[in-house]
């Protein structure tokens, strides 16, 4: 008897969390891990900071999870403010630095985070994790 390949084997949308700060592009990676229910979730990565671990953002820290969380499917890099909105449209600009499909997504990073995660894991393309991240602006706290 033959076991069917396990579901990981899917193309899915990576996404890349560029934040001032490497713990928080961390935390926010782990908490949309824990809300998209764990287990077998597309890719997400942090790509906060500077390498010598200051405030910042880093071209290549963000070329280099862009690259790591790329399955073919597309990469949506979510951002927290300033200069890593900067640093994302060089990138692009570019064309040459990140994946092909690499598209900076206009959306608030930790619920537009968890929008993204959620549906690039339930196996959404590259446009409709970006209508997720982006919805979630709409999302009420009161």
């Amino acid at each position: 008897m033959s076991e069917s390949a396990p579901h990981t084997s899917a193309r899915r949308v990576g996404i890349v969390l560029v934040s001032h700060s490497a713990a928080v592009a961390a935390a926010v990676a782990e908490l949309a891990v824990g809300l998209a229910g764990g287990g077998d979730t597309a890719p997400i990565l942090p790509a906060g900071g500077t390498p010598d671990g200051g405030l910042g953002t880093s071209a290549d820290l963000i070329t280099g999870a862009a690259k790591a969380a790329d399955q073919g499917a597309g990469v949506a890099l979510l951002v927290d403010l300033g200069s890593a909105v900067l640093t994302v449209k060089a990138l692009l600009a570019e064309g040459d630095e990140l994946p092909e499909g690499a598209r900076l997504v206009d959306a608030p990073f930790v619920e537009g985070a968890v929008a993204a995660l959620v549906t690039a894991s339930a196996g959404g393309d590259l446009d409709a994790v970006a209508a997720a991240a982006s919805e979630a602006y709409a999302y009420r706290k009161e």
